[in-house]
């Protein structure tokens, strides 16, 4: 029994021995130090004996334990730039973008040189026409047709009336209305006519007779632009006149524009 004892104390004790090693006296690589006069201990690793590169104190401690930076070039790829190369031809255009916001007004230019005169324009047109004339001397027939020229004024509106032709000129289209008056000459015919242009369009006319009296005649004509009317006193073929004193107005001619056309 005692035995048995004995040998449970020692398996105790030898245990851990197996399990963790017996205790050595070597001391650890890492741990190798350096003296102060520069010695090593003769306990070091060999490896360390043969380095000359080992610095003594902490330093070469410390450089053992941190890795060295890893170094990569850098290359300056500017300085390699070669020398430039010929313009490409150009692309296919583009798709048109979208239309942008209108700019702002630009400045005003310089004044540009004088044109050339243009051509001239119509005359202008008046939407009135009036005219009154009258004549003081007496009129006697001749050989042939003579027109009734007037020396006295009462409307000539713009001047259409010509005096010097004894003829209304049309310068604006439209209708018109038209009077005559003249003094017969007792014992002698009155024979006239109201032209239009070349054509009679209406007679005054009187008998002979021992008394003179005053005749009149009137009527309306549709005109066109430059149409002419004037009074014609008939050739001789008879005794035919119109009577005056030169002192008062006993034949007169007026007319004057009612509508104009629309044209």
């Amino acid at each position: 029994m005692v035995m048995i004892q004995l040998r449970a104390r020692v398996a105790f004790l030898v245990l851990p021995l197996f399990v963790f090693g017996a205790p050595t006296d070597e001391p650890d690589p890492k741990e190798a130090t350096t003296l102060p006069n520069g010695c090593r201990r003769c306990c070091d690793p060999l490896d360390s004996h043969g380095s000359s590169e080992v610095t003594p104190g902490p330093a070469g401690r410390h450089s053992s334990l941190y890795p060295m930076p890893e170094v990569r070039p850098y290359i300056n790829i500017t300085i390699l730039k070669g020398d430039k190369g010929d313009r490409g031809e150009p692309g296919t255009p583009g798709k048109w973008g979208k239309e942008g916001p209108p700019g702002e007004r630009g400045p005003q230019g310089q004044k540009g040189s004088k044109g050339q005169m243009g051509a001239p324009g119509d005359p202008c047109k008046h939407q009135y026409a009036a005219f009154s004339v009258g004549r003081k001397k007496a009129l006697h027939s001749s050989e042939g047709y003579q027109a009734l020229i007037f020396d006295t004024v009462f409307v000539n509106l713009y001047g259409h009336f010509d005096m010097f032709k004894g003829k209304f000129y049309c310068y604006t289209a439209g209708l018109y209305y038209f009077s005559l008056n003249v003094h017969t000459w007792n014992f002698k015919e009155t024979y006239m006519h109201v032209m239009h242009n070349d054509q009679e369009q209406v007679i005054l006319y009187a008998q002979p007779s021992d008394r003179s009296i005053m005749q009149s005649q009137s009527l309306m004509l549709e005109l066109r632009e430059n149409d002419e009317v004037w009074v014609r006193l008939y050739k001789r073929e008879r005794e035919n006149a119109i009577y005056s004193d030169d002192v008062d107005i006993y034949i007169t001619f007026s007319g004057y524009l009612i509508k104009p056309s629309l044209e």
